[in-house]
Formats: C-alpha cells, structure tokens, sequence
C-alpha cells in the first residue's frame, strides 16, 4: 500500500497523540521533500521536529517531476508541500493522499486521487481497533484544543460515528 502525507495530518496527528495510529493503518507513510522541510525546518516546533525525524515508519521520498510539482504550484494557488504530495501521489499512484486543507483536496480529487484527513485517519483507527471510542474522543479534544480546525459538521460526525460503533 502506498500511503503519501501533506503536512497538516501529521502535525494535528502529533498534536492528538495518535501519530503511531498511522503506522498501524499503513505501515509505511511517504512525504516528499518539501513536506519534510515543512515539518522540520520551523525552530519554534523543535520537538515535533525531532519527532518527524525519529519516527521509523515515515520515508521521506523526491518527486520525480519537479516541473510538475511548479506548474501545480502557479495553476493552483496551492503551497510546495502539498503540491509535492499530490505530484507524488500521482505519478506513484498512491492509495491514499493524506491531506485536510481543501483546496489540495479539491485539486487532487479532480486528479481521481483518493484522499483521507486527520479525523478520517482517527476513525479508520478505531475502526481496526488501534485505538478505542474513548482514544477518538481525547484526540479531537486534543485538536480542538490546540486550534486544529474541524467544522462542526465533521466533528458531529466522528463523534456520532463512534456512538453508532459502540
């Protein structure tokens, strides 16, 4: 399975506790280059940071077309790290994007791109029994709390999904 992330999931993953909970989805996550950078290079984040690079189960990966990855970049708006991440999803026809902004979403699903976020992320999870209801629940307060943002809507659903579960 080829699993890529932007890096949004992996700092609201962090954030919530639960970035292990991607390994046992997944096994192995990809992120280009620029994502990495992202998530490494912001002296303000040093923990996280090492955090990232400790973490066995990420590989950081290069796009193979970086003129690619630029004419996304000028079409769409959209920063380098999630143009990078949707490239290589792309070109390595990737199972799964993880990404939550959604104008990267909206651009790589026109690409036929299968996307999942940080909550989606949270109740696959729960669904294969990484994590229980009670884990969801303190993850999103988690998020919440640190100012990840998640529309009401999504938050009623996960949490309604995990009561329907239960």
């Amino acid at each position: 399975m080829i699993v890529v992330s932007d890096t949004t999931p992996l700092i609201s993953l962090m954030k919530a506790s639960q970035l292990h909970t991607l390994q046992g989805l997944y096994g192995e996550i990809l992120i280009p280059e620029a994502v990495f950078a992202e998530l490494t290079e912001n002296h303000e984040f040093q923990e996280e940071s090492e955090e990232i690079r400790r973490c066995p189960f990420i590989k950081v990966v290069a796009v193979s077309e970086p003129r690619a990855v630029d004419v996304l970049q000028r079409a769409t708006g959209l920063n380098l790290g999630e143009s990078e991440a949707i490239i290589f999803a792309d070109e390595n026809k990737a199972d799964t994007l993880l990404m939550d902004e959604g104008a990267g979403r909206r651009v790589a699903k026109s690409m036929g791109i299968h996307i999942m976020g940080t909550i989606g992320v949270l109740l696959g999870a729960y669904d294969e029994g990484i994590i229980t209801a009670g884990d969801v629940r303190t993850a999103i307060e988690k998020l919440r709390q640190s100012k990840r943002w998640i529309s009401k809507e999504l938050l009623e659903y996960a949490l309604d999904y995990i009561e329907r579960q239960g």
